[in-house]
C-alpha cells in the first residue's frame, strides 16, 4: 500500500508496516491481531457473542408474536423502549469505564444479558417483558462501547486494524447466527424458539468466560500526553487548549456526535429502506432481498480490513467522511431511479445500490471509530467514547421511521433529497473535524510543524 507523508505513518517504518499488513490474509491476522493474545481472545468472544445476537435478531419478533402472543403495536413499543435503553447504555458504560476495569464491566454486561434472556422465557405479558427487554438492549449497547474501549487500549495505534478484524469477526458471527436461526424458524415450534433463546444466552456465558481469560488493557494516556507535550502541543490541539474533561460540556465533540447520527443511516437504508422500497415501489423480484443481505455480509467480511488499512491516519480518515457522503448520495440516486426501470434492470440497479451502501458502511465504520478516538482527550477517552457510542443507537431508533414515514412517503424525490442532505452533512462533518484536528485539506506536502498535531503515534510504548 502506498503511503504519503503526513498520512499518519512514521516514515519508512509506517510504510513497511502497512505493506506487511496488506500482505497478510484475514485468517492470519485473526490469529495474530494487534494487541496479541488478549485481542485474539476478545475477537473470539466477540464472534461468539454476535452468533447469539444473530439468532436473537432473526427470531425475536417472531418469538414475541407466536410464543408470547404480543400484538404488533405492543412489539413496536417494546422495541422502541429497548432502543431508548440502548442509547443510555453507551454513556453509562463510558462513565463507569473511567472508574472501574473495562474487562470486569464487559463480563458484567455479558452476564446481565444472560440473566435477562433467561427471564424472557419466563415472562408472558407485555408489562413483564418491557423492563427485561430494555435491560437486554442496555447491556448490549454497553458491551459494544466497552469492546471499543478495550480495543482502543489493547491495540494502541493499530486500533483501526483491530476494528477491521472485529467487524469481520462480528459479521461472520451474525451470519452463522442467522443460519442457525433459519433452521429453528423452519421447525417453528415453541420449543424451537426457546432453544434459540437458550443458545443466545449460552453465547453470552461463553463470551463472559473468554473475557475472563484476558488481562485488563492498560491505558496509554501518559505516553500520548508525553508525546504531545514533547512536540510542544496539547493533544486537544492549540485551538482548543481548555477543552473540558466532560464530553457533555465539549460543544465540538457533541457536534461531532450529532452529525455522526446521520452518518449511520446506511444501516437503516440497508436493513429497512432498500428491502421495503424493493417490494413496494419497484418491479424487481422479491427474492432479491436475501441477495442484498448476502452481498453486504460478503463485502464487509472481505473488504473491511483493506479499507481500514488504506484509511490509516487522520488525513485519510477525514477523506473517508467525504467519500461516505458521495457513496450515500449515489446509492439514494439509484434507489430513486429503480422505480422507472423494468424488472431485471431494476434488479441490477438495486444490486448496485446495495454495493454502494455497503461501501459507504465500510467508510463510515472507519471514520466514526477513528474520529471518535482522535477527537477525545486521551485522559478522558472512556467518557467521550461512551457519548460517541450513542450515535448508532439513536439512528437505530430514529432511522427506520424517518425512512418509512418521510423519505419513502415522498417517493423518488425523497431519496434524492436524503442523498443530497447526507452528502452535505458529510462535508460539514469533515470540515469540523479537520478544524479540530488542525488537518489541512490541501494535497500532501512536505511535513510542516502543524502536521505534528494531526500525526498519531505509530509505535506502541512497549515496542
Amino acid at each position: 500500500m502506498r503511503r504519503t507523508a503526513g498520512s499518519g505513518g512514521a516514515g519508512s517504518g509506517g510504510t513497511e508496516m502497512s505493506h506487511r499488513v496488506d500482505s497478510q490474509g484475514l485468517l492470519a491476522q485473526l490469529r495474530n491481531p494487534p494487541g496479541g493474545r488478549d485481542a485474539r481472545i476478545m475477537l473470539l468472544a466477540l464472534a461468539v457473542d454476535r452468533t447469539g445476537s444473530g439468532l436473537w435478531a432473526a427470531s425475536s419478533v417472531l418469538y414475541l408474536t407466536f410464543v408470547t402472543h404480543l400484538s404488533p403495536e405492543q412489539i413496536g413499543v417494546l422495541l422502541g423502549a429497548a432502543g431508548i435503553a440502548g442509547i443510555v447504555g453507551s454513556p453509562l458504560a463510558g462513565r463507569l469505564a473511567g472508574r472501574f476495569p473495562v474487562r470486569r464491566l464487559l463480563i458484567g454486561c455479558h452476564l446481565l444479558r444472560l440473566v435477562t434472556l433467561l427471564l424472557v422465557m419466563t415472562c408472558t405479558g407485555f408489562a413483564a417483558l418491557l423492563p427485561v427487554i430494555a435491560a437486554t438492549y442496555l447491556g448490549d449497547r454497553a458491551a459494544k462501547t466497552l469492546e471499543m474501549l478495550f480495543a482502543t487500549r489493547a491495540a494502541g495505534e493499530r486500533r483501526a486494524a483491530y476494528q477491521a478484524l472485529s467487524r469481520s469477526a462480528a459479521n461472520a458471527g451474525y451470519g452463522v447466527g442467522a443460519g442457525l436461526a433459519a433452521i429453528g424458524l423452519a421447525v417453528g415450534t415453541t420449543e424451537a424458539y426457546r432453544a434459540m433463546i437458550l443458545a443466545n444466552a449460552l453465547s453470552f456465558a461463553v463470551a463472559a468466560l473468554l473475557a475472563r481469560r484476558t488481562r485488563e488493557p492498560r491505558a496509554t494516556v501518559t505516553v500520548e500526553v508525553a508525546k504531545s507535550e514533547a512536540a510542544g502541543t496539547a493533544t486537544a490541539g492549540p485551538r482548543d487548549p481548555a477543552r473540558p474533561k466532560s464530553p457533555w460540556r465539549d460543544r465540538g465533540y457533541l457536534r461531532f456526535v450529532l452529525l455522526d447520527i446521520p452518518m449511520n443511516l446506511d444501516d437503516s437504508v440497508l436493513g429497512v429502506g432498500l428491502p421495503l422500497w424493493l417490494v413496494s415501489s419497484t418491479s424487481a423480484p422479491h427474492a432479491l432481498v436475501p441477495a442484498v443481505l448476502v452481498i453486504n455480509t460478503v463485502l464487509v467480511v472481505t473488504l473491511q480490513l483493506t479499507v481500514s488499512n488504506r484509511a490509516e491516519g487522520p488525513r485519510r480518515v477525514l477523506r473517508t467522511v467525504t467519500l461516505y457522503g458521495v457513496l450515500m448520495g449515489a446509492c439514494c440516486a439509484l434507489l430513486a431511479a429503480a422505480t422507472r426501470c423494468g424488472t431485471w434492470t431494476a434488479a441490477a440497479v438495486l444490486l448496485g445500490a446495495a454495493v454502494l451502501v455497503t461501501l459507504a458502511e465500510l467508510m463510515r465504520s472507519v471514520s466514526s471509530w477513528e474520529l471518535a478516538v482522535l477527537l477525545a482527550p486521551p485522559d478522558a477517552r472512556a467518557a467521550y467514547l461512551g457519548v460517541a457510542g450513542m450515535s448508532p443507537s439513536i439512528q437505530k431508533s430514529a432511522g427506520p421511521p424517518l425512512l418509512t414515514g418521510v423519505v419513502m412517503a415522498a417517493g423518488p424525490t425523497g431519496w434524492l433529497v436524503l442523498g443530497a442532505v447526507i452528502a452535505g452533512l458529510a462535508y460539514v462533518q469533515q470540515r469540523g473535524c479537520a478544524w479540530r484536528l488542525h488537518a489541512p485539506l490541501a494535497p500532501d506536502r512536505a511535513t510542516t510543524p502543524p502536521r505534528q498535531v494531526l500525526r498519531s503515534p505509530r509505535r506502541s510504548p512497549d515496542r
